[in-house]
């Protein structure tokens, strides 16, 4: 995907405050001082909190121990079979946590009057591939069996996440296709697709864009087990057989972002595989811009496009 637009405003602001704060690069110390660095820059980049009806967390076993979730009621969502979504944070498999996202599920949970559920699922490189999945696969399976005490609809779950969030989002998606209750929709926002980062972006918007290709194979690197995983469609979806079954699917791509032709490549092979699709591009955002709501209007406004495509997914599986 050639893009040659400028960066938009709010990109540009993000930028120059990276390069103000002077941190150096992740990948240049040990992934605790990679996590200090993240959890003193969000607050920074997140708007003010937004309201949402209730909020409370909640502990269940996982099936590496305690896992701590975090359950959002939007504004509207109804008291009992309401529309859920489990969303999945980014941070490379590495960095992350309930707090690094919370802006975003408030959105979710209210521009789509739902419930949201936030697992803090185990970083790298404790916990390495396939263990974040795990959990995810985990709480989807909480969010379906105690649906009627979190009053959830069991036939309206869908998944997102951004980024390495996005990449399980797609895994859960495809794991998913052969449950009693199949997700309803994908929500994907500039989702990592293809571990081997040999697209043309990595050479595009592989430095001064944000998220560099040094970092991103340091948190590949620190995710897989051995070379061998990155041929694994757990860890690359976009090689998986086919994709044919997944959840519609809604994908974000920011154009100056080293995973924009991942993304591009994903929403095409979905749609050849016959699965529904709706890409919406951000041609002068950067990698993370909707964690930047402080910055532009363009953050909410990604997540308020997956809702919509995501209500017409529900409308068009309901006819």
């Amino acid at each position: 995907m050639a893009l040659t637009s400028s960066l938009d405003p709010q990109a540009q602001k993000v930028l120059d405050l990276g390069r103000q704060a002077g941190e150096p690069p992740f990948e240049t110390g040990p992934p605790d001082e990679a996590r200090r660095v993240y959890e003193q820059s969000f607050p920074h980049l997140q708007g003010e909190r937004e309201p949402v009806a209730a909020v409370g967390e909640r502990t269940i076993a996982g099936p590496g121990g305690p896992l701590m979730l975090r359950l959002y009621r939007g504004q509207g969502a109804p008291a009992a079979d309401s529309p859920a979504l489990l969303y999945l944070h980014g941070g490379g498999w590495v960095i992350g946590n309930l707090d690094s996202h919370d802006e975003i599920c408030r959105w979710f949970a209210n521009i789509a009057s739902c419930i949201v559920v936030s697992p803090d699922y185990r970083l790298a490189p404790e916990h390495k591939f396939p263990a974040a999945i795990e959990d995810c696969r985990a709480v989807l399976s909480f969010m379906r069996e105690t649906a009627d005490d979190l009053g959830i609809d069991t036939r309206r779950i869908a998944v997102g996440g951004d980024s390495a969030g996005g990449n399980l989002a797609t895994v859960l998606s495809l794991m998913s296709r052969g449950d009693k209750s199949p997700l309803t929709a994908q929500l994907l926002l500039y989702p990592n697709t293809d571990a081997t980062q040999t697209a043309d972006g990595y050479r595009r918007f592989g430095e001064g864009f944000g998220l560099t290709a040094s970092t991103m194979a340091w948190f590949r690197d620190h995710y897989i087990v051995d070379a061998a995983d990155i041929d694994d469609w757990r860890v690359s979806p976009l090689k998986a057989a086919s994709l044919a079954g997944a959840p519609p699917a809604f994908v974000a791509i920011a154009g100056h972002d080293i995973l924009a032709d991942e993304g591009e490549a994903y929403a095409r092979q979905l749609k050849a595989d016959g699965v529904p699709v709706v890409v919406k591009r951000w041609p002068g955002q950067i990698h993370g811009f909707v964690s930047m709501g402080r910055h532009g209007p363009a953050s909410r406004q990604a997540v308020e496009a997956a809702v919509a495509a995501w209500r017409e997914f529900d409308r068009s599986q309901a006819d």
